[in-house]
């Protein structure tokens, strides 16, 4: 029941965008801090095999992450988070129950993959899923008539389930905001010491599989690629100018794909029947992006797309010597535009026949 929560949960925050965003690219760190929800722990004795439940507020918590961004939109993080709860009440088989003092927090350490959804607006989401370990320690548990009193720190091995959206500050690059749901399970019974009053004696007291709901804000901060407008002074790389015979074909692509349409493969497949009927000697394939993305990121896509256009004009009967590949990445736009922009006629591999 509680893992179905979790995928309701992810599943409603991803699914109302579905189709193109630009991932994180590198390494990363990003700290949230938020609302921690615990479900009701059950508990019991050992000893006399009898046991009830103790009943959380909802509280605080915070989490940290250092994470790695490939430019396929999966990510890698490692990261540490607390989380604290106080207890309100306690309810016993014996039928007994009251209110309840002292808490519990939990903190460890998780390892996610997480995959940004691709989308065209702003707000980015992304899902993700880890393991790791957790420790969860009670707090001087105790009712308030003052019976006992419950401490010790014990550990698990534990999971979670990760929805999030993020929005990058146009005006500091690099720098998102972010906001994260993460579902947590501890799997393992985790056992604890309990005094009874004046010191008595001690027993053990044991508490089941922990699940917990944690709603967070935070920052993310991209280290080393953050986009960046292109130098204002440094020239842009010059492709050599077609003779005034040569013959073009333009063939264009969906945002951050380099996969063939239907239509660029029609494209790509009349211009492999005309260079069986002219005297063509060369065939000059040059990629290009629009200037969302960084300038590093949209060099190797633009050469990706020239590579799949000059793949599939050997698929229709051209001889690979024949063919020479480019890739201009966002210089020598179509379409003018500024940085970050996306516009579909940047997006495209031109085919010049020679």
């Amino acid at each position: 029941m509680n893992l179905r929560l979790a995928f309701a949960v992810t599943t409603s925050l991803a699914l109302p965008f579905a189709a193109h965003a630009q991932p994180v690219i590198g390494p990363y760190v990003s700290l949230g801090a938020g609302t921690s929800i615990l479900e009701t722990e059950n508990y019991y004795f050992p000893s006399d095999n009898h046991g009830g439940k103790f009943f959380p507020r909802v509280d605080y918590g915070g989490v940290g992450d250092l994470g790695y961004g490939f430019a396929n939109g999966f990510r890698v993080q490692f990261g540490g988070n607390w989380y604290r709860n106080n207890f309100a009440k306690y309810s016993n088989s014996y039928g007994y129950s009251g209110r309840q003092g002292g808490g519990i927090q939990r903190f460890g350490f998780m390892a996610n993959v997480l995959y940004d959804i691709p989308v065209s607006f702003p707000i980015r989401p992304y899902i993700g899923a880890g393991v790791g370990y957790q420790w969860e320690e009670l707090d001087h548990v105790h009712s308030t008539i003052g019976y006992d009193d419950e401490n010790g720190t014990s550990g698990s091995f534990a999971y979670d389930v990760i929805a999030g959206l993020s929005y990058p500050l146009p005006f500091l690059p690099g720098l998102a905001v972010t906001g994260e749901y993460r579902f947590m399970e501890l799997t393992a019974d985790r056992q604890y010491e309990d005094t009874l009053l004046g010191g008595a004696s001690t027993t053990a007291i044991k508490l089941g599989p922990s699940f917990s709901h944690t709603f967070l804000l935070g920052l993310r901060y991209q280290l080393f690629n953050a986009p960046a407008p292109a130098p204002a002074l440094a020239p842009a790389p010059v492709a050599a100018p077609a003779p005034a015979s040569a013959k073009t074909y333009l063939v264009f692509f969906d945002w951050d794909k380099y996969r063939l349409t239907p239509r660029a493969t029609q494209i790509i497949a009349q211009a492999a029947a005309d260079s069986k009927t002219e005297n063509v000697t060369i065939m000059n394939v040059a990629g290009y992006t629009d200037t969302s993305g960084t300038p590093k990121y949209n060099q190797g896509l633009s050469e990706r797309r020239a590579k799949a256009v000059a793949a599939q004009l050997v698929a229709d009967g051209v001889q690979a010597s024949e063919i020479e590949i480019h890739g201009y990445g966002e210089t020598h736009l179509l379409v003018q535009t500024g940085p970050g922009v996306r516009e579909p006629q940047n997006r495209r591999v031109e085919i010049v026949m020679q």
